[in-house]
């Protein structure tokens, strides 16, 4: 718990932020995003704004780095266009060893998604959380949808009991694991959690300098979630913070987990991100574990929903998919 012995004196100056935003081929929400940030920056005047553009290919860098001087953006604004896409984490850390290497670094960096509306006064909210508690090393946003319907942004690690209730989908089952949900309701109030969704996640610069940068092999997915594992296991807890609101529209540059449209075939790519997840974190043989209690909880599920008539939500392919990507078949290597 934290409590008011944590809390340092008074700032005599304001804290240095640097918040990345990340754009693949997707210009126009990220020149939305810099919008709604123009209030947050004048009210945390030693703020910087890194846009990174991972080579997106279809001239997103020209017309980013055109709204950022139309809209005279530059004094806080630079884009950093990279030569080849290498996931989230490359772009990131892109950024991110930028920011460090800067005379003075910064204090905190706010990763933050190009489909997100920052709601006004959520990043001085964050700032203001982790100046009062020093010991706490990431702290998350509350998401949500562009009407406040909060959005899951709180999570615990995945466990093989949580893959046996995410496989199974049972009611009864869910309400007898509730303690091991990945994805419980939205606490209303500022928490500690297992991790916090990449989306709008900010992270103490002494973080970085304890544990390193993201890992760049994974390509999209788990990452934030491996991060936020490794500062816990170094003694850097991560915190929800709801009185920071930002709107997310969900998987716009990957579709993977928007959840408006039909889902369409997961991509390796995730499969790949899991696996190395749970057999990095974890080993082998608990990686297997969780993958023959989720397949075949989730073969039964989709026996009971072939029989109930249920519709059929799932991604084309996915048992077949998760199978073949499997650390069963593919191994330990990672």
């Amino acid at each position: 718990m934290l409590d008011a012995a944590e809390s340092p004196s008074p700032c005599l100056t304001a804290p240095r932020l640097t918040i990345v935003v990340l754009n693949y081929r997707t210009a126009d929400l990220t020149i939305d995003c810099l919008r709604s940030l123009t209030g947050e920056v004048a009210a945390l005047p030693n703020t910087q704004v890194i846009v990174v553009d991972n080579d997106s290919g279809d001239g997103s860098a020209d017309k980013i780095a055109a709204a950022i001087a139309a809209e005279a953006w530059g004094a806080w604004a630079t884009l950093m266009p990279l030569d080849h896409n290498g996931g989230y984490a490359f772009g990131n850390n892109a950024a991110i060893r930028s920011a460090l290497a800067a005379e003075p670094p910064p204090d905190y960096i706010l990763l933050l998604n190009p489909d997100t509306v920052v709601r006004p006064g959520a990043i001085p909210a964050l700032v203001e959380f982790m100046v009062a508690h020093p010991k706490v090393g990431i702290a998350g946003s509350r998401l949500e949808d562009p009407d406040g319907t909060p959005q899951c942004s709180a999570f615990r690690f995945p466990t093989a009991l949580s893959e046996l209730n995410d496989g199974l989908r049972l009611g009864v089952v869910t309400s007898l694991l509730s303690k091991w949900v990945v994805a419980p309701p939205p606490p209303e109030t500022a928490c500690a959690v297992d991790w916090v969704a990449g989306a709008s996640m900010m992270i103490r610069r002494e973080v970085f300098e304890t544990i390193g940068l993201m890992d760049e092999k994974y390509f999209l997915y788990f990452e934030e979630l491996d991060f936020c594992l490794t500062a816990r296991r170094a003694g850097w807890p991560c915190w929800y913070v709801p009185e920071s609101r930002v709107v997310h529209y969900v998987g716009q540059s990957s579709g993977v987990t928007d959840t408006k449209r039909q889902p369409k075939r997961r991509p390796t790519y995730w499969f790949e991100s899991r696996r190395r997840f749970f057999v990095k974190n974890y080993g082998w043989g608990y990686a297997v574990l969780t993958e023959l209690i989720w397949a075949s909880s989730f073969a039964l599920w989709r026996l009971r929903r072939a029989i109930q008539r249920k519709p059929d939500t799932d991604p084309p392919q996915l048992l077949s998919d998760f199978l073949l990507n499997s650390a069963l078949l593919k191994g330990g290597q990672i």
